[in-house]
């Protein structure tokens, strides 16, 4: 699933190529991509066609682009959602779901999604911020994110310390892969108790995590497969940076012990038993 460097590389493209463009058509060629539209396709396009994206902004993993009728188009890329920007007229995607052209006969903006997870809707008056996201928390990179009250909840929660860190309640857009890497960095373990977790010691952890996600936004996020592009058809490329995760049994770069890897929440874990000391009691 996409996680926040690689939302955040498509929320720059979106920046770059589909603002301040006049809507002329929707086509809706799959209606699971706009079943969280509730009124149905039809009104999807009506509250689209016409209309022009003002911005693109970012909650985590989600992207919504306010609309000049106050209201703002809404997306989920879910498991293997794209937007990607073409030229108007190109052939289209296996794949595609949705279209959007423009009254300036520029590149379409199409939604591709493979598995159908993600999909599109319109909230009615939420350019500012959708209702439908509004629950989920600010992420790090956000100049408004709070450290001091992150600490304060994160002590609270009485959880493992990767599970935290996917708690989209507590902060958003980590993931599994950039909690591992910025777990890494820091040198704590996955397992430990929130509750052990000081003021300076979440300070080092917050860090870390904002060297991981800033260094994968500059590489264009992470590409394992050809289900994450960037909205011009390219992959990242900081899977070839990772430190940890996926290198089961490979060396660690810092101390050359064995990389581990355990079942965690149906996902994995990945660390290093040398570098990060597992916990005399730790969380799941």
């Amino acid at each position: 699933m996409p996680e926040l460097p690689e939302v955040e590389t498509i929320r720059l493209g979106l920046e770059r190529w589909a603002l301040d463009r006049t809507i002329r058509n929707v086509s809706v060629a799959h209606p699971r991509a706009v079943r969280r539209h509730l009124p149905g396709a039809d009104d999807f396009r009506a509250l689209l066609v016409g209309r022009a994206m003002t911005a693109a902004q970012r909650r985590g993993k989600y992207l919504w682009l306010p609309l000049d009728s106050g209201d703002a188009l809404v997306v989920h890329l879910g498991m293997s959602g794209q937007l990607l920007v073409v030229p108007s007229g190109t052939a289209p995607e296996r794949h595609l779901r949705v279209t959007l052209t423009f009254e300036d006969g520029g590149p379409d903006l199409r939604f591709v999604d493979q598995r159908t997870f993600g999909g599109l809707s319109v909230s009615a008056g939420g350019a500012a911020l959708p209702s439908s996201i509004a629950h989920i928390a600010r992420d790090p990179v956000d100049p408004a994110f709070d450290d001091e009250g992150f600490a304060r909840n994160l002590r609270g929660k009485r959880t493992g310390l990767k599970r935290a860190l996917l708690d989209q309640t507590l902060v958003s857009g980590i993931g599994a892969i950039y909690a591992d890497e910025a777990l890494w960095r820091c040198r704590l373990h996955w397992a430990r108790p929130t509750e052990t977790m000081t003021r300076p010691v979440t300070a080092r952890l917050l860090a870390s995590v904002r060297e991981v996600l800033d260094e994968a936004i500059a590489v264009g996020g992470t590409s394992f497969d050809a289900l994450y592009v960037n909205v011009n058809g390219r992959s990242g490329y900081f899977d070839r940076s990772l430190n940890v995760y996926g290198r089961e049994g490979e060396p660690c770069p810092r101390c050359g012990s064995p990389i581990r890897r355990a079942k965690w929440m149906n996902r994995s874990a990945y660390w290093c038993p040398t570098c990060q000391r597992a916990p005399r009691h730790p969380h799941p």
